[in-house]
């Protein structure tokens, strides 16, 4: 399955070349060219990162697509891309995980974002473990992943689970909720024999 990323600047330059270089490379890529099309991007699919430039239509637009990010349920590893250099505790404060500073080389950016992606998908397996009360199995994770035994590691530990957190769609819902109704009617038939 090939990772989902979200960039969003509005130097289209950067926004051409960056999704070329990470397409190659295996990933899914959806662009924005602003902070208000990122924020709606978030909302409308699920990415397993988020890499966002910080001055766009305003200095700071690129935080509010990392609270975007950081308020949606699938939880994406988010990345700050930018050309000004922000302190450790600046972009920390923002809420992203990594920051990249452009220009950088191919080859050291790709390695930061595999680093960030694995990292960010190893912490999230740990916090669906710690909140299922350590059951082994994630709460988050689809019925089909959850039944497949576990895989072994060295030294005994289990391997964490990658699969991305899944959330059901508003038809699943309506469609259980649909055939909960027709099973308690046909319940209530039933009973009135």
């Amino acid at each position: 399955m090939r990772r989902r990323i979200l960039l969003v600047d509005d130097e289209v330059a950067v926004l051409l070349t960056l999704k070329a270089v990470l397409e190659i490379s295996g990933f899914d890529v959806d662009t924005a060219a602003s902070a208000r099309e990122g924020v709606s991007k978030l909302h409308t699919r699920e990415y397993q990162m988020l890499i966002t430039d910080m001055r766009m239509e305003h200095d700071v637009a690129g935080v509010e697509v990392i609270r975007a990010a950081r308020a949606a349920v699938y939880r994406p590893a988010v990345a700050l891309l930018t050309a000004f250099p922000v302190a450790d505790e600046d972009w920390q404060e923002m809420g992203a995980d990594r920051l990249l500073v452009k220009p950088m080389h191919t080859r050291v950016l790709l390695q930061q974002i595999e680093d960030l992606i694995t990292s960010h998908e190893n912490k999230l397996s740990t916090m669906s473990e710690v909140e299922s009360g350590g059951a082994g199995v994630p709460r988050a994770l689809p019925k089909k992943v959850a039944a497949k035994s576990p895989k072994k590691a060295s030294a005994g530990k289990p391997v964490a689970n990658k699969a991305p957190a899944s959330k059901p769609t508003k038809k699943a819902v309506r469609a259980t909720n649909s055939s909960a109704k027709k099973t308690t009617k046909s319940l209530e038939k039933r009973k009135s024999r």
